[in-house]
């Protein structure tokens, strides 16, 4: 009968660990000691340790430290992780040992297994790879773990500005395509002068523009990293241009223009790009949130709503109600929206409880940022592509709000002016006619005169 454990030794003692388990001693303790989320760290994390241990075999191998087999051995079991495989293996909980010196010795152990098993050795023993001597030469949880978490970022952000411009581009189609839709403008929920239903979507498409130059210029902070400071930033066991090799290396294997930070203590120190990035993802759920809030109050109804634009149809709405519709995809943009400004809130917690040479609350700040990014970058995709691009006009629901509008008194006010104006619609609302309808009962100006004052073009763009 197969052997279900396998006997570790790590500096604490004898410690079992599953037979088939690629990782170690230090992983399975950190199972026994942290059962608390079921939650594991983001793919792009474990990508971006797995490529900086990569960096790493091929920095010691080029400065004479580590053998040309061991560094081949282990880039070899880092090439295996990247092209997929051994993910069941990083098992380690997000809410774990401080700076995540966990979850780094999970990959550790992970590498020197594979690595050890390439060379022709067993699971557990490491006689030929060595998961803190080879693995982790030159290197600490407190430089990789920083680096590991803006290179995830950047991955995850690719993809968040590609959809968001896709966004800002519907936005601008729609804005032409429904620019001549002349609709009431509404303050405080209330009347307000005429514009054009193009002219609403256009500055929905410039809002997702701002929030798009501000998240770029927040992840530029990222390129800059820390990797080669090791244990407080002073790069103590390190040989002589490590830090150099490992950026060069880096930033090949990556495809990132990454640079050495200026002051390598400062880089494991502070959060303050982290914090910048998740700044920038809150400003985006918050006007995500405001123009999801505005696409459902625009589409109320359809009977007893504002019902101004259609949304399209995705799936039944109620259990109980035949034939309702919901905004749906436009309410899970508002729960991620609501998740991502809690997701910043934790971030900032952590981000300023970072104590002399380490923030040791890494771990936290790593997966709600690369949470945020995700699940933005999937919410807005589904929420385009299932909803904004299908949004129709409801042409005469507008230009009837558009011609019984109260607002229209402030296109007149400056003709009759702004207390004769205010008469004009105290008394359309008072008798339920249109304000034209009073003006020329009170003859104040003639019909030819309030057709060209009240022209479209010139209510809504009066520089024109």
């Amino acid at each position: 009968m197969a052997k279900t454990k396998r006997m570790e030794k790590d500096t604490m003692g004898i410690v079992n660990v599953p037979a088939i388990a690629f990782y170690g001693a230090q992983t399975a303790r950190a199972l026994a000691n942290f059962p608390i989320s079921g939650l594991h760290s983001h793919p792009e994390m474990v990508r971006a340790v797995v490529l900086i241990k990569k960096a790493a075999a091929l920095s010691n191998h080029a400065l004479g430290r580590l053998e040309k087999r061991k560094s081949n051995a282990i880039g070899k079991a880092c090439d295996e992780i990247l092209d997929g495989r051994y993910q069941e293996q990083f098992v380690v909980d997000v809410f774990q040992m401080g700076a995540g010196t966990s979850f780094h010795m999970n990959c550790n152990e992970v590498l020197a297994n594979i690595a050890e098993e390439i060379l022709g050795g067993k699971r557990g023993q490491y006689r030929s790879i060595h998961p803190n001597d080879d693995v982790n030469m030159g290197q600490s949880t407190n430089d990789v773990f920083p680096t590991a978490m803006k290179i995830s970022a950047l991955f995850l952000l690719e993809d968040l500005i590609g959809v968001l411009k896709d966004v800002e581009k519907t936005f601008q189609l729609k804005a032409n395509e429904f620019d001549r839709v002349l609709k009431s403008g509404r303050t405080h929920l209330q009347d307000a002068a005429p514009v054009r239903l193009g002219q609403e979507f256009l500055a929905y498409s410039k809002t997702m523009a701002g929030c798009r130059h501000f998240l770029e210029h927040a992840a530029r902070s990222l390129l800059e990293i820390g990797i080669g400071g090791s244990a407080v930033g002073t790069g103590l066991n390190t040989p002589t241009g490590f830090a150099e090799h490992m950026i060069s290396n880096l930033s090949q294997l990556t495809g990132l223009k990454l640079k050495g930070s200026q002051d390598l203590r400062e880089a494991m120190q502070s959060m303050r790009p982290m914090a910048e990035v998740s700044a920038a993802l809150r400003n985006l759920a918050l006007e995500m949130n405001r123009i999801a809030n505005d696409l459902r109050l625009l589409s109320s109804g359809p009977k007893t709503g504002l019902a101004e634009i259609m949304l399209p149809a995705v799936a039944p709405g109620s259990s109980i109600m035949p034939g309702k519709v919901n905004p749906s995809m436009l309410e899970m943009m508002n729960m991620v929206c609501y998740q991502v400004i809690g997701c910043d809130l934790a971030v900032t917690g952590a981000a300023q409880a970072g104590q002399l040479e380490l923030n040791v609350m890494m771990p936290v700040i790593a997966f709600n940022l690369c949470f945020m990014i995700e699940i933005l970058t999937n919410g807005m995709k589904q929420a385009n592509a299932r909803c904004i691009k299908g949004i129709e006009p409801n042409v005469e629901r507008c230009r009837y709000y558009a011609n019984n509008t109260l607002g229209l008194a402030t296109a007149l006010s400056p003709f009759i002016g702004y207390a004769q104006a205010a008469e004009v619609a105290k008394q359309s609302l008072a008798k339920g006619k249109s304000l034209i309808e009073i003006v020329l009962e009170m003859g104040l100006l003639t019909e030819e005169e309030i057709q060209k004052i009240l022209d479209a073009k010139k209510m809504t763009e009066p520089n024109l």
